[in-house]
């Protein structure tokens, strides 16, 4: 990692470290000593395991959606790739900051540049489709949950309706661009020249030339799925939802692991309101965002001198494991890179 990258772990790492103690402060008392008692270990590992099973159904997703078009790549390196975007995820605002290094560990597998482009950006668009869907599911037909969280957060619903709508004009961007290629080259260049013109680009001729040969890659990508790799979106879709409920899980079991009830409905709507509110891009990582976001929501239905605690293990799990796993692909990775040039040396 770069000198600056690790400034800005630094960063991320203590801004959550700074609201987790803050929220500890103000919620530990003396009832916590007692619900921490009652804690079962089984279900504090379960959550753990549910969170690899998460990354492992993510891995699945890459393969399946990459042999759609053509491109058989191995379960394990789709594992690593994972891994290592999810370090790089904890660098950048909000949780969505992995792109470049699943699209570089997939050309690396020997997928071309813009079919590796068009499978993390597909990957991109059942996310948002999926979180979409199940925010609407949540909101019709969980109406009296999603009231009483929401009663106390009069923002919540009108995050849910920018979701939607943003996830729509995704979905007509990309069927736009696919049948537009030009247009898309256009709006691309236009916006180049006019960051060129305050800021100065440097190459912005070979920028835009650039421009022109990754937008067909691109497209010539994305056209795949939709004509040949539909099964790879109908498999992309089933393990999005996987992978989602997966990961909204967690909180229910480590609920039950600190004794109190799964509260599974109401756990669900805060999951999906959280991992919404974690998309936008605020703080690296969302750090910060998440721990307070989690105990003001979770605070409405788990008691106050455990929420804390909650909150404390589901980012351990979600944010500082996330953070280690990645750290050692990335270690995989460097070492990989270095005897591949080692090997182009000697020959």
């Amino acid at each position: 990692m770069k000198k600056s990258q690790w400034k800005w772990l630094l960063v991320s790492i203590s801004f959550s470290t700074l609201v987790l103690a803050g929220v500890l402060y103000f919620t530990v008392d003396e009832m916590t000593v007692e619900y921490l008692s009652r804690v079962n270990p089984l279900y504090l590992v379960l959550a753990v395991l549910f969170h690899f099973l998460s990354l492992i159904f993510w891995a699945a997703r890459i393969q399946l959606m990459s042999g759609s078009l053509g491109y058989p790549v191995r379960f394990l390196h789709c594992l690593n790739l994972v891994l290592a975007n999810m370090l790089v995820a904890a660098l950048t605002p909000s949780q969505a900051g992995g792109e470049p290094v699943r699209i570089h560990e997939l050309y690396r597998a020997n997928v071309p540049l813009g079919d590796a482009t068009a499978v993390v950006v597909m990957e991109r668009i059942l996310d948002g489709v999926a979180l979409g869907a199940l925010g609407a599911f949540a909101m019709l037909f969980l109406g009296r949950y999603w009231s009483s969280i929401s009663s106390g957060f009069s923002g919540l619903s009108l995050i849910m309706y920018a979701t939607w709508i943003f996830v729509i004009l995704i979905v007509l961007v990309f069927v736009y661009s696919v049948k537009n290629p030009d247009h898309l080259k256009r709006a691309l260049k236009w916006m180049s020249r006019w960051i060129d013109r305050r800021w100065h680009l440097r190459r912005l001729e070979s920028l835009l030339d650039s421009i022109d040969r990754e937008v067909d890659n691109f497209n010539a990508g994305l056209s795949k799925f939709v004509n040949h790799g539909r099964s790879g979106l109908v498999w992309g879709m089933l393990f999005t939802l996987l992978f989602w409920l997966s990961e909204f899980a967690i909180a229910s079991l480590l609920l039950v692991g600190l004794g109190q009830p799964a509260f599974l409905v109401e756990s669900f709507v805060v999951q999906l309101i959280l991992a919404v509110i974690m998309m936008i891009p605020l703080t690296p990582g969302s750090s910060g965002i998440a721990e307070l976001g989690a105990t003001s929501l979770y605070s409405l239905f788990v008691p106050s001198s455990i929420v804390g605690i909650f909150v404390l293990l589901w980012r351990l799990i979600l944010y500082y494991l996330n953070i280690l796993l990645g750290m050692l692909s990335s270690l995989i990775i460097v070492r990989r890179e270095i005897l591949t040039r080692a090997q182009k040396e000697e020959q």
